[in-house]
């Protein structure tokens, strides 16, 4: 595993109400995708408890491209009843988000926080990942500037 630079957010992409746990992630990754364990490294459920997925020592399996360097974190939600991609984190969640990004922030040297639909390709070169070139939404809100203060000074 490469220095941990960047942390990765990441949402459930479940609706309302359906409260997975790391556990039931690690299994639908196992099925579905037939990976050894969970790709994301901790899991924020709804009530805010922040769940260990894979081991902070192991490349995750989350962002391609960036496993290596970077601590996956998905917080449970990400769409509203109609399946649409909407912030729904539970203040809850935004606490312990906070509280978790400081902990690895004072473990690692982290230069960035990014949101999973921001390790899309930037097409037209322009050092930003707009709205058209995104792969997917996850995690459903920016990331970037909601965070970016929590990232240390060099």
């Amino acid at each position: 595993m490469g220095k941990i630079e960047t942390l990765i957010i990441h949402c459930s992409a479940s609706r309302p109400g359906s409260d997975l746990s790391a556990a039931d992630i690690d299994r639908m990754h196992r099925q579905q995708n037939g990976w050894k364990m969970i790709g994301y490294h901790y899991v924020v459920r709804l009530d805010g408890s922040i769940e260990p997925g894979r081991p902070e020592d192991s490349v995750g399996a989350h962002a391609s491209g960036w496993n290596a360097t970077s601590i996956g974190i998905c917080y449970i939600g990400g769409l509203n009843q109609s399946g649409k991609a909407e912030d729904t984190r539970t203040p809850a969640q935004k606490q312990s988000l906070i509280k978790l990004i400081k902990e690895l922030c004072a473990k690692y040297p982290i230069k960035q926080i990014i949101g999973h639909r921001d390790t899309s390709p930037d097409l037209n070169g322009n050092g930003v990942v707009d709205p058209w070139e995104r792969i997917k939404e996850c995690p459903c809100f920016d990331a970037i500037p909601e965070y970016e203060h929590l990232v240390p000074k060099s």
